[in-house]
Parts: C-alpha cells; sequence; structure tokens
C-alpha cells in the first residue's frame, strides 16, 4: 500500500513545497489548511486520487478529528505527519503591549493545535503498528529573541520541547520525531518585512548571503521521511543558511 503523509499549512509556503516534494517521491497526500489555494487546486489536477484537501484549522478540535477521520477514510493509514501550520502574529507588538487574544491566535494554532494532531496522529500509529515519522516545522525563534512578537518565539521554543517530549514517548514504538529549525525563509510570513531581511541577507547576517526557499526546507522533510535520519529521533536540524551558527 502506498505511503500516505498529511501536511498541514499546505496551502502555501513550507507546508505546500513539502506536499509537493512528498508527491513527486511517490507518496499520498492530505494537504491541510483553513482555505485551498491555487497551488494546491495544481495539485489535485496532476496527482488526481492521491491528493486530498481537508479545510481545517487546527486550532480547532473538531477540525483536527476532522482531518485525521478524512486521512484515514480516504487513504487507510498515516504514515508521515508533518506540522507545518503555524501563523505569526497579527500585529507586531513590544512585548509589554501583547494583548491576551494576541497570545491566543498564536497558540492556540502553533502550539496546542500541534500538540493535540501531534497525539491523535501518534497514537493511531502506535495502535496499528506502524513505525511512523513526524516532521515538526520549528523556526529559528524558538532561540532568538524578537520582542515585537513574543508570542511567536514563545509558540516556537514549546514547540521544540514538544518535540524532545513526543521523540522520547515514541521511540520505543519506533516513531521518529524529528524539528526542522528554519531560518529567515522566503515565504508570504515575511512579506510585511521582506525588505529588510533581504538586506540583512546580503550584509552577511545570513553567511550564506540569501534568503531560504520552501525547497530548501522540503528536501529535508523529503529525507526525515524515506527513514534516512531514523536514528537521529528527536533532532533539530537547522536550516538557516547559516544564521543559526554563533559569532562575533
Amino acid at each position: 500500500m502506498k505511503k500516505t503523509a498529511v501536511v498541514t499549512g499546505a496551502s502555501r509556503g513550507i507546508g505546500f513545497a513539502a506536499a509537493k516534494a512528498l508527491l513527486e517521491k511517490d507518496y499520498n497526500a492530505v494537504i491541510s489548511a483553513r482555505s485551498p489555494s491555487e497551488g494546491v487546486n495544481d495539485l489535485e489536477e496532476q496527482y488526481g486520487e492521491r491528493v486530498r484537501f481537508v479545510r481545517a484549522d487546527i486550532g480547532r478540535e473538531e477540525d483536527r478529528k476532522q482531518l485525521l477521520r478524512e486521512a484515514l477514510e480516504q487513504y487507510g493509514r498515516i504514515d508521515i505527519l508533518v506540522n507545518s501550520a503555524g501563523v505569526a502574529p497579527r500585529v507586531r507588538r513590544d512585548m509589554l503591549e501583547i494583548t491576551q487574544a494576541d497570545y491566543d491566535y498564536v497558540m492556540d494554532i502553533n502550539l496546542k493545535g500541534t500538540y493535540f494532531l501531534t497525539q491523535a496522529v501518534a497514537n493511531w500509529m502506535r495502535a496499528h503498528s506502524v513505525a511512523g515519522r513526524i516532521i515538526n516545522i520549528g523556526s529559528i525563534s524558538a532561540q532568538n529573541v524578537s520582542l515585537n512578537r513574543a508570542e511567536y518565539c514563545l509558540s516556537k521554543a514549546g514547540e521544540r520541547m514538544l518535540t524532545q517530549l513526543f521523540a522520547a514517548r515514541l521511540a520505543a514504538d519506533h516513531i521518529g520525531v524529528f524539528e526542522i529549525s528554519p531560518g529567515v525563509i522566503d515565504t508570504q510570513m515575511i512579506r510585511t518585512v521582506h525588505e529588510k531581511y533581504e538586506k540583512l541577507a546580503e550584509s552577511g547576517v545570513i553567511p550564506m548571503k540569501r534568503l531560504g526557499t520552501p525547497e530548501d526546507v522540503a528536501g529535508i522533510i523529503c529525507a526525515i521521511a524515506d527513514g534516512a535520519m531514523d536514528y537521529a529521533t528527536g533532532t533539530v536540524f537547522h536550516c538557516t543558511g547559516g544564521l543559526h551558527i554563533p559569532s562575533l
């Protein structure tokens, strides 16, 4: 039976690149997002029954249940979960001015939603003896502070511990759990500060002197999905162009 990957936040950016790359490697792909995109429609036309789009906000319990239910009804199994769904703050505020609504909006999707979707998929994998792989898309913001988006940094720091916890809990079940930690990736999430990051990259703040691409991250996802990293469960794979390397 063909293996199946569930990819959240996959209508664009890293999630879309991951779903496309996994389809190219002959996986079925369940693409989840709060709304579809032209790119998703193109994938459905190209790959037909090997693609299933599920409209879901992973911050909502009912949506998580629906995502799992539709994936299993369509393909009968889940081998890979890519937790790519994530949001930036609606408004970048100084950390002394962030509201509870700001905080809840980011945390509900980035951390709570990721935790409980991972829990549900992990329990299904364990119950069906599937040696699956769970890949969390973290961020360099788990370790680098941004004072005008503290809630995002906290969500990604929590996701890093989430990866460690699930990796330790599921290791005996042969379910690998990994984090990919992107640096500055050229996606819609940075559209309002794109010029700033381009200049920083060119100045050498990013040693490779370019922004990352969603395809840079998707390449690591595919290596993990194919089993090349299984004994490295719990590992954080940095995809930053060298930005994460401490330097003077």
